[in-house]
């Protein structure tokens, strides 16, 4: 009978490829917003289910991935990264995708029209924040070759350029979320208050995605720094 290798078992499995599947599934669930918006601007109800049903989908997935993988996340001292440092990031990852799902399902419960004139600039927001995601999850498929360079030269290098950029890109999505709600606000008397408060959420929700994906950005930095 094959002896198992007593240090291979003490590591476990390698935790960084199914951190980086897991932001794979979010980064597709959150995909799934921009199509979302497009339907509900243009009248589609058929596709605007079909886009919440692959975010549901999505999600459930990013979901049971994140479970399994803190269930088998190694606890041993061999672990090249803190534990806890993991954890914070999956759970980033998973508030990402759980918020497109909170967007799709007010957007279903609700039966949402876009304010008048906002279309243009809802679209621009919704963009770029899923822009922001992408870079995310280009920034944690760096992981695996961060840690085999130990955090440290060229690698490193890279990654805080490429979280620097990704900050950028989230002041911008800021700017537009705040010109957003001005333009709900500036409205507010032609409609019913409570589409009001509802797209203020909206609009709140859009922003969360990147501000959740620039949250993932600055913890890798701070796995670098250290």
């Amino acid at each position: 009978m094959r002896k198992k290798n007593p240090i291979a078992a003490l590591m476990g499995s390698s935790p960084f490829k199914p951190m980086q599947a897991h932001m794979q599934l979010v980064k597709e669930c959150v995909a799934e917003v921009p199509g979302l918006f497009d339907a509900l601007i243009d009248g589609n109800e058929e596709e605007l289910t079909a886009h919440k049903d692959r975010i549901f989908s999505k999600e459930q997935e990013a979901d049971d991935l994140k479970n399994d993988l803190r269930a088998h996340l190694p606890k041993s001292l061999f672990l090249p990264v803190d534990r806890r440092d993991l954890l914070e990031i999956l759970e980033l990852q998973d508030t990402i995708a759980n918020t497109a799902q909170d967007i799709a399902g007010l957007m279903m419960e609700r039966n949402m029209s876009v304010p008048k004139g906002m279309e243009a600039s809802l679209r621009e927001l919704v963009k770029l924040c899923v822009d922001t995601n992408d870079r995310a999850a280009a920034i944690i498929g760096e992981l695996d070759e961060l840690v085999e360079m130990g955090f440290r030269g060229k690698e490193a290098t890279k990654v805080e350029e490429m979280v620097a950029d990704l900050n950028r890109i989230e002041d911008e999505t800021d700017r537009l979320g705040i010109a957003l709600t001005r333009s709900l606000f500036a409205q507010e008397d032609d409609m019913k208050p409570v589409s009001v408060i509802f797209w203020y959420q909206m609009i709140q929700w859009i922003g969360d995605l990147a501000d959740f994906a620039e949250k993932v950005g600055d913890r890798m930095r701070l796995l670098v720094a250290r």
